[in-house]
């Protein structure tokens, strides 16, 4: 280790800094991380929702098998038991962050095992990644992925349109996907092995959000939108002949194939100045019906129409349930009803104000009823009851006037799905949540439905900042669109989210460290104020004064005592207040745009880092001096200063083309030393020290031995353990990271889009278990008295699979007379398969050749009892499961 003068230059951005794009699964480096002795379990904060979710997907021949996609956050499957949704792609490690934007999802009607998934979040350069058609034959528990030579847009203009990719009803075998930037429409028919495009489908699309928009986002060619089959015309086991498209393009925006797939033509007769959103048919009386917007949505569109069209005569007929010229809005979710023909649903998707709004016909769009009508304005009445009470802060703790109401029916609810097997259940996404009723039909009646959230296990937010108290609530949280909450129990949804002020993304958060009820958070916010004040510990808030010219949230920091604010805003330079921000001084030395950070001990001292140079202030941030340098001067950086000492700071950040790593300073940011066995690091924090360690804990989102991952160090950075699978990575997570000063071993995690993470370690001490490199041979132990033979049993398990990557579970129970006094088992695997992690257990491997042994708590097995453990690996070219087993040399028993 080498001490160095620092620098670094700060650029919080949305979009990690390092992910690169690899086509086969990334390679495991070699590897000197330790090995964990306990193994982590991991769940959400639970927040409930808190993004958009612009798909919902039934499967046609399944009941209650339902899939979600999000379009940053990944993609979920229902659980009708638990009445909740299963993430699917928590796997996507950090090099792939963009494989956690969903475009599209198709559940397989012919073999409901089957689903896919098309993935990519950005078509421009800020994914680097080339978008991917992910398959699973076990609805989601695995997947195998088919890099396109293209980009795919789960956050991009016109993400709500769909569904892009189908699977032919008749022939499964054969699918379709819709690709956007002028790329065409695509076909497999190996069922998602291969995809080839269809060179004889005529249009592309034309349609852009700003044509004006040089940076490759609103420019970009929304291309081909959705594909739908008609399933009469074919039969099992021959392609679909008649399959319709809808295309980006405003005068031709239907196609129809009517030889299954070969040519293609536009229809004639169809509704043009419009794109259609969704294209479903209603295979009982033979309507295609189309929803239409004057733009891709999912948050603009003025205007709208609803059509249908007759596949047997050619008719078309505007069957709009609002003349055009009375629409705000366009027209974008639309579902039929399976059960009863006829029955067709729509929403005003970008009805923002007062509401949106839902549209429902029994007669094939000839008559419409709606969600709730105006009275005598601005008074409605409301044909459905809407309660929250299971996530309250839906209502956003408004209280508005007139025809508003709080909570909202929605926005962006470009999907309505009426479950084919139940009349009477309902969902929609908006762009908060999924809602959804059990009761749909007592619209038909002249009763009131009721409506509830449908979201849960759906954790959806962006975070960038995350604070654990030493007293008070466990957990604060900055969230993107929805500011944040105050988490006082992290298994049950927060009341409300942090208001007065409310702010549309709270940027940064902090509290006094040694009066953890005083807490400040700044965000972004349409006007001022950009700043909040707290007294107890974030539970109420005051709004605060703010320098002139501030635009955005930027960073903050609290004395160690709360006696007062350094803030570095967007728009204005770092400034310091007193009190709670009632005025404030500008702060000198220090360059605007920096951020900044307190010392938690010395209540004057405060850091700051900007444009390649690290700033200390000593007098309350009046006053700044620059300090060390040689950090980092790109890249996304991170510095947290430790909780009870003095000037001990530890500093993560840089970038794949500079310096990159992980420093520390226990000189006030004077000098820094990097740490040598941290090859990459973006985030830090600290956690309570483990039994008998003398410093607490520190966290990092890192890579280290050549591995991604979230690392837990119990001896100051000597030795990391990573505590996080390559089951659990939630691609991008370098915004924050934190450990709890009361728990140890507990860590919250960030990631863009699937929520606040929180890892729980099953052990109390620290470090980790490696095998005794004394031992000549692994696979027996003279010192240990053996068991006959067949005096053990082995079950293998792959509980988990994907793209190069997998998670197992080994369980062997002593099936002899004796108790085992310690053990060893081993194995070959017969695939190529390479162990990267272990738990409950120590492990070598040579080769093919693999020994695990006991991690010493679990070294005594009873007669009859059994031992357990489990490991995460990389697999290249097949992952069959091993067929033999030794315990201490001796063969067992596999089953």
């Amino acid at each position: 280790m080498a001490a160095l003068a620092l620098t670094a230059g700060l650029a919080i951005t949305g979009t990690p800094a390092v992910a690169r794009s690899d086509e086969a699964p990334a390679a495991m480096e070699a590897s000197d991380v330790s090995i964990a002795a306990d193994t982590y379990t991991w769940k959400n904060a639970r927040i409930d929702g808190g993004g958009f979710v612009p798909g919902i997907v039934f499967n046609r021949s399944e009941k209650n098998l339902a899939y979600a996609r999000t379009d940053i956050g990944g993609a979920y499957r229902w659980d009708q038991a638990g009445k909740r949704w299963k993430p699917l792609l928590d796997w996507v490690d950090w090099d792939r962050w963009g494989w956690t934007g969903v475009v599209s999802l198709a559940s397989d009607s012919a073999d409901p095992d089957n689903v896919y998934a098309a993935v990519g979040t950005y078509t421009n350069s800020w994914d680097p990644t080339e978008g991917a058609v992910l398959r699973s034959s076990d609805r989601g528990a695995s997947w195998k992925a088919a890099t396109l030579p293209f980009k795919l847009g789960g956050n991009m203009p016109g993400r709500g349109m769909g569904e892009r990719l189908a699977v032919d009803p008749n022939k499964n075998s054969v699918l379709y996907l819709g690709a956007p930037s002028g790329n065409g429409l695509w076909r497999s028919t190996d069922a998602g092995v291969t995809w080839s495009e269809v060179t004889a489908f005529p249009n592309p699309g034309n349609y852009a959000q700003d044509p004006t928009d040089t940076s490759g986002y609103g420019n970009d060619n929304q291309g081909i939108v959705w594909v739908t089959f008609d399933e009469r015309s074919g039969s099992a086991g021959s392609a679909t002949k008649d399959i319709y498209v809808g295309v980006a393009d405003k005068q031709n925006t239907v196609y129809r194939s009517t030889d299954g797939g070969t040519t293609w033509s536009r229809i004639a007769g169809q509704p043009t100045g419009y794109l259609a959103h969704k294209g479903v048919l209603d295979s009982a009386t033979g309507y295609l019906y189309l929803t239409l917007s004057d733009t891709g949505g999912p948050y603009d569109g003025g205007k709208g129409q609803i059509w249908r069209y007759d596949t047997g005569s050619g008719a078309w007929k505007d069957v709009s349930p609002v003349a055009e010229a009375d629409t705000f809005y366009g027209f974008g979710g639309l579902s039929v009803d399976r059960r009863r023909p006829g029955t067709l649903m729509a929403t005003a998707y970008s009805a923002w104000w007062p509401d949106t709004q839902i549209f429902r016909s029994t007669d094939s769009g000839a008559t419409w009823t709606q969600a709730w009508d105006y009275t005598s304005y601005p008074d409605r009445s409301n044909r459905y009851t809407l309660d929250v009470s299971s996530v309250p802060w839906l209502s956003w703790g408004a209280n508005p006037s007139p025809p508003e109401t709080a909570p909202k029916l929605g926005w962006m609810t470009e999907s309505l799905e009426i479950d084919p097997f139940d009349s009477d259940r309902m969902m929609y996404g908006t762009g908060a949540t999924v809602y959804g009723t059990e009761n749909l039909t007592a619209w038909d009646s002249g009763g009131t439905f009721k409506i509830t959230p449908m979201v849960r296990g759906i954790e959806e937010t962006a975070v960038n900042d995350l604070a654990s108290p030493p007293s008070g609530a466990p957990l604060l949280s900055a969230l993107g669109d929805i500011g944040g909450f105050r988490h006082t129990d992290l298994d049950a949804v927060p009341g409300m989210m942090f208001t007065s002020p409310n702010l549309d993304s709270t940027t940064s958060l902090d509290f006094a460290e040694t009066s953890p009820g005083t807490v400040v958070r700044v965000g972004n916010s349409d006007t001022a104020p950009h700043i909040g004040f707290s007294t107890d510990n974030g539970a109420n808030w005051f709004q605060g004064s703010e320098p002139s010219g501030v635009t955005g949230g930027g960073t903050v920091a609290a004395a160690a005592d709360g006696s007062g604010f350094v803030w570095s805003p967007e728009g204005a330079g770092v400034h310091r207040t007193t009190g709670y921000g009632s005025s404030w001084t500008a702060s000198t030395g220090i360059p605007a745009g920096a951020t900044v950070e307190s010392d938690r001990k010395n209540p004057k001292k405060f850091y700051g880092f900007a444009g390649g140079t690290f700033y200390v202030s000593t007098d309350g941030g009046a006053t700044f001096t620059a300090k060390a340098t040689g950090l980092p001067s790109e890249g996304n950086v991170r510095f947290k200063a430790l909780p009870g000492t003095e000037g001990d700071i530890w500093f993560a950040g840089g970038s794949a083309t500079g310096a990159y790593g992980l420093w520390r300073s226990t000189d006030s940011g004077a000098t820094f030393t990097k740490a040598a066995n941290v090859q990459q690091a973006d985030s830090v924090g600290f956690g309570k020290a483990a039994p008998g360690a003398s410093y607490q804990t520190v966290f990092v989102s890192a890579k280290i031995g050549g591995v991604r991952g979230i690392f837990r160090s119990t001896d100051a950075g000597a030795s990391w353990t990573r505590i996080n699978d390559d089951a659990h990575q939630w691609a991008w997570t370098g915004a924050a990271i934190t450990g709890d000063p009361r728990v140890y071993g507990r860590v919250y995690v960030s990631t863009n889009g699937r929520g606040i993470q929180v890892g729980e370690s099953s052990g109390t001490g620290g470090g980790g278990t490696d095998p005794d490199p004394g031992d000549p041979d692994p696979g027996t132990d003279p010192g240990t008295e053996q068991p006959g033979s067949a005096a053990c049993a082995v079950t293998y398990t792959v509980t988990n699979e994907w793209p190069g990557g997998f998670q197992a579970d080994v369980t062997v129970t002593n099936t002899g007379e004796a108790a085992y006094d310690g053990w060893k088992l081993g194995w070959s695997f017969p695939g190529g398969q390479r162990i990267s992690q272990m738990w409950n257990a120590s492990y070598q491997q040579d080769g093919a050749k693999v020994t695990a042994t006991d991690a010493g708590w679990n070294g005594t097995v009873a007669p009859g009892s059994s031992a357990g453990f489990g490991f995460t690996g990389s697999w290249s070219g097949g992952n069959a499961e091993p067929g033999a087993f030794t315990l201490d040399g001796k063969a067992c028993t596999v089953g």
